[in-house]
């Protein structure tokens, strides 16, 4: 029996739908796994520049460089904490007891009626509950700890995941991106090629904008600390940079930090209590952190990825209330990318040319434009090569050499004459 060997159109275009509907029912049912692999994506990302200068300038080949880089990350994220936390583990405790300390203070100052200037205060009901909400802190139920302990071990999981997946991204993007590409037909595999030059140009510019913000912030907050008179200020402000790179809780934990130095050394000449210098500190942060996510972060990264800044800032809103740090963390190059995708498919759906003209030259400098020399006719060949014949002083060896083509065909032309 003989068989067609090619689908027909009808069957390839249901075929297509029913495969993009799975693929979006998978996405949703597995929108954890696909957060978590995201998050393995962003970080090889980070780190590829690192696996592709070495394999450009040294002769080591990209696994063996992807492992180098692989594995003095992973040393440097879990060695360098656990290094530090038997540091910093007695001065934590110490924290912790003042917080706990002061709260209880409070507490039960806020538990007997309080009498200012011939008024009496009754806040006997915030006081119960300061009190309460410290001893649940300090004795939770037996099946709070089974549901942490089971949130535990699963987010371990996940992060084992997560590092396997870094790596996975890192050796083996090169093939995946090339099987991506030959999922196309023939023709189109070099609008995609394409494509993906013009995205990944868009995810390099974001980076560029990020190490910006990671290194004004670091320089403003060691500046800060620095004006305070905490001591460490250097280090804190370069936690503080680094810890840009995570929005919100980066930041907020290296305030924390810095307040734990305040509330424990205090300033090295503000003369106050040290509970002061860690409140100062603690507005210090607010007011710079402001300025950072409502001018700093959209004015950088709009300009990294040439966007409009209020938009920028819009959409880092929507997507922290929407997906909170991993969102606010890639909705800009994200959008730059969906920006660059929906023009290609405009353009096509129009029926115009896939990119516009300057669409390769985007983050290039643009190539120096020379005047082009105007063709001789015959005639004035003719004449200028009577006139070089008559001439006892020659002219300048680069007029002589522009046109030495032409005069050369010339003198044949007298010869064949």
């Amino acid at each position: 029996m003989r068989t067609r060997d090619n689908w027909s159109l009808t069957f390839r275009y249901v075929v297509g739908i029913i495969s993009f509907i799975l693929l979006i029912a998978f996405l949703v049912y597995a929108r954890e796994a696909v957060t978590n692999l995201a998050i393995a994506a962003f970080v090889a990302y980070l780190i590829n520049p690192t696996v592709v200068y070495l394999t450009s300038k040294t002769r080591l080949e990209r696994p063996a460089a992807v492992n180098l880089v692989y594995f003095s990350t992973v040393i440097l994220l879990i060695g360098l904490p656990s290094t530090l936390l038997p540091i910093f583990a007695d001065e934590a405790q110490t924290v912790i007891q003042d917080i706990l300390s002061l709260t209880r203070q409070v507490g039960q100052a806020l538990s007997h009626p309080i009498y200012f200037m011939g008024f009496v205060f009754h806040l006997e009901e915030w006081g119960k509950s300061i009190l309460q909400v410290q001893n649940a802190a300090l004795s939770p139920l037996p099946t709070e700890v089974l549901k942490l302990l089971e949130t535990t071990s699963v987010s371990i999981l996940w992060f084992l995941v997560i590092l396997v997946s870094v790596h996975l991204f890192l050796s083996q993007w090169p093939t995946m991106r090339d099987w991506l590409i030959n999922l196309a037909p023939p023709p189109s595999r070099p609008e995609l090629e394409e494509l993906y030059d013009r995205i990944r140009r868009v995810w390099l510019a974001y980076l560029r904008g990020q190490l910006v913000l990671m290194f004004i912030v670091g320089v403003v907050f060691t500046v800060a600390w620095l004006i305070i008179g905490i001591p460490g200020a250097l280090v804190l402000g370069v936690i503080a940079g680094l810890f840009t790179l995570v929005p919100d809780v980066g930041p907020f934990l290296a305030m924390v930090l810095a307040a734990g130095v305040a509330l424990l050394e205090g300033s090295t000449w503000i003369p106050l209590s040290n509970f002061w210098v860690a409140g100062i500190v603690v507005i210090a942060y607010l007011v710079l952190i402001n300025l950072k996510n409502f001018f700093l972060r959209p004015y950088i990264m709009g300009r990294s990825v040439h966007m409009n800044e209020a938009l920028v800032f819009i959409a880092i809103v929507i997507a922290t209330i929407i997906k909170g740090i991993l969102g606010a963390l890639l909705v800009v190059p994200v959008l730059a990318s969906v920006v660059v995708i929906g023009e290609y498919i405009q353009r096509r759906v129009l029926g115009l040319t896939p990119f516009k003209e300057d669409g390769k030259r985007q983050f290039v400098a643009p190539e120096e434009t020379q005047v082009p020399r105007r063709k001789r006719s015959k005639k004035e060949r003719r004449e200028r090569l009577g006139s070089l014949d008559e001439s006892d002083s020659p002219e300048p060896a680069s007029a002589f050499v522009s046109e030495s083509v032409a005069d050369e065909n010339l003198v044949e032309e007298k010869t064949e004459e």
